[in-house]
């Protein structure tokens, strides 16, 4: 007889990215199978009561639908480490280093993965900030990209295409962390490539995004009229196999579990990488589950999956 399994879908938070983890959430219950899962919403206010709750009234599995900080970023997985709870998707270390846009950059770098050239500025940067737009000329060139270090979802970041704007741009990303990147604007196919698994990894086909207006920010990943998807992207099995290899060294390098999506640009020099998401959104707008379904895989048997991944988890 199938085991039934009580999964508690960890939605909302308090970070930017409340009103895409509370889509995500409400996918993801939609689409558990009832026949073998007793579901149910909580959100992080609820997580206190699982640490005084009776071992019988704790879920099996967590399946953590948070983005930002606060979620994606180590804080929940550790409290949950610490109940002996198991969850979906990465540990604590792996979430904190992928969140974090600059040191995960760093140790990314160490294995010759290519990232786009950058300059990193810190709230207390009082003195290089007023000369910002100069530093910035001279080492990056414009456009560039801004953005904070440790925030999803585009929140606060920005195309500047000359110094001009550049002012504007970089207050707008110090309202959402105080340290900034900006890095130089990769001109090529923006790509994305997801990984499933713990230890036996699994890439899904490279999805090719198109935003409308040349930048894939919040509006052109959460609008039914947003960006196009493009699955299989539109680029040469040799940048297709480099992409995929990329994905899979990132998810290892960091030690992510159960799932990741690695984003990219495919150039005429090579693929570039951007960064890497250890909780991929599950709107029905998502890269994962478009990948997932190009793949054969249904969006309940995805969820069946990183379920069993994350019991896979020893506690």
């Amino acid at each position: 007889m199938l085991e039934i399994r009580q999964v508690a879908v960890l939605m909302g938070g308090n970070s930017a990215e409340r009103e895409v983890s509370l889509a995500t959430g409400r996918q993801i219950l939609d689409s558990l199978d009832r026949t073998r899962y007793i579901a149910w919403e909580i959100g992080v206010e609820d997580l206190p009561q699982l640490a005084v709750a009776e071992e019988s009234e704790r879920p099996d599995v967590v399946f953590i639908a948070l983005h930002g900080p606060g979620g994606e970023d180590g804080t929940v997985q550790g409290f949950l480490e610490v109940l002996n709870i198991p969850y979906t998707g990465s540990g604590v270390l792996a979430s904190a280093l992928a969140m974090d846009k600059v040191r995960c950059k760093a140790l990314l770098s160490t294995e010759n993965i290519w990232m786009p050239p950058d300059v990193v500025f810190s709230r207390s940067d009082t003195g290089r900030l007023r000369r910002a737009a100069g530093e910035i000329g001279e080492k990056l060139g414009y456009p560039v990209v801004v953005k904070p270090s440790r925030q999803g979802s585009t929140y606060g970041c920005s195309v500047v295409k000359d110094e001009s704007c550049l002012g504007q741009a970089l207050a707008q990303a110090f309202q959402y962390d105080d340290t900034v990147l900006v890095e130089h604007r990769i001109e090529g196919t923006e790509i994305t490539v997801a990984v499933l698994g713990n230890e036996d990894l699994t890439t899904l086909p490279v999805v090719e995004i198109v935003a409308p207006n040349g930048f894939f920010d919040y509006q052109a990943k959460y609008s039914e009229s947003g960006a196009e998807e493009i699955v299989p992207a539109r680029i040469d099995e040799a940048a297709a196999n480099e992409a995929r290899e990329i994905a899979l060294l990132c998810h290892r390098l960091l030690g992510c579990r159960g799932m990741s999506r690695t984003d990219m640009f495919a150039t005429d020099d090579g693929i570039v990488t951007l960064e890497v998401n250890t909780i991929p959104g599950m709107t029905p707008t998502s890269l994962l589950p478009k990948a997932a379904a190009a793949a054969g895989i249904p969006f309940p048997d995805l969820l069946d999956r990183l379920i069993a991944l994350a019991l896979e988890r020893p506690v």
